[in-house]
């Protein structure tokens, strides 16, 4: 059951994001529940049959979805509050399965955001990595690209990705890693990734730069193998017009 949060107060630059893997779009008619019971600011889609989303969910615009992958991205977000300065989508350094499979060519969507009334720029990102037949180190270099391509896109060193980062094992490893280019990893309150007795874990969880991650919780189990997460955070720590921070070298 789908619980209600009340709503928040909207001059509070305090940002709602979910992130979903909707396993080959059978969770798709879950979306407009999501969109109203969660006050949902931007919402990041993955493995979604593109062609087949409504251009609106609830107070939710359709920014962009990529066009090269049969399971593609998507991105929502409210138009009400926010300004799409931009959208972009990037390719990734490819996996053997991807190759010989089904090659997915976009594995990132970006958009750069307005805040209408704090006027903070931010930019997120909707991120589906390689596959468990790919190599940890592979994974690590798409979200490293990953990364850079955002920063690339502005939004005052403002950045959260959010996705299917495949990455449930040596976590820690990849938090080191991270923290050397200046970003934060953050892990949901539950495993998102329950379906199988083996590759139980964190699969779905969201790096930041610039912002603070109040938290990142996990939603009901739908239709999809992975859990939906909800991932809070609060941008005060940047001044509008000015930068966030500055990376590590």
């Amino acid at each position: 059951m789908l619980v209600w949060l009340p709503t928040q107060d909207r001059s509070s630059p305090v940002l709602n994001v979910i992130s979903y893997n909707l396993r080959k779009h059978a969770a798709s008619g879950e979306l407009m529940d999501l969109s109203v019971n969660y006050d949902v600011d931007v919402m990041c889609l993955q493995e979604c049959d593109t062609e087949k989303l409504p251009h609106r969910l609830d107070d939710l615009d359709l920014a962009d979805s990529t066009k090269g992958n049969r399971l593609g991205l998507a991105i929502y977000y409210r138009q009400d509050r926010f300004t799409a300065l931009e959208t972009n989508t990037f390719s990734l350094k490819k996996s053997l399965h991807d190759y010989l499979l089904a090659p997915a060519h976009e594995r990132l969507l970006g958009i750069r955001l307005m805040d209408n009334q704090t006027k903070h720029e931010l930019v997120v990102g909707d991120f589906h990595a390689a596959p468990l037949t790919a190599t940890n180190s592979l994974r690590r270099h798409q979200i490293r690209a990953g990364h850079e391509a955002l920063l690339g896109m502005g939004g005052e060193h403002i950045t959260l990705m959010v996705g299917d980062f495949n990455y449930p094992f040596f976590t820690k490893n990849l938090i080191e890693h991270l923290k050397e280019s200046g970003y934060a990893l953050s892990l949901s309150n539950n495993r998102t990734y329950t379906r199988y007795a083996v590759f139980k874990g964190h699969f779905d969880f969201a790096t930041s730069l610039g912002l603070d991650i109040k938290s990142v919780e996990t939603l009901p189990r739908g239709e999809s193998d992975h859990l939906p997460i909800l991932v809070t955070a609060d941008y005060t720590v940047a001044a509008p017009g000015g930068s966030a921070g500055s990376i590590a070298s």
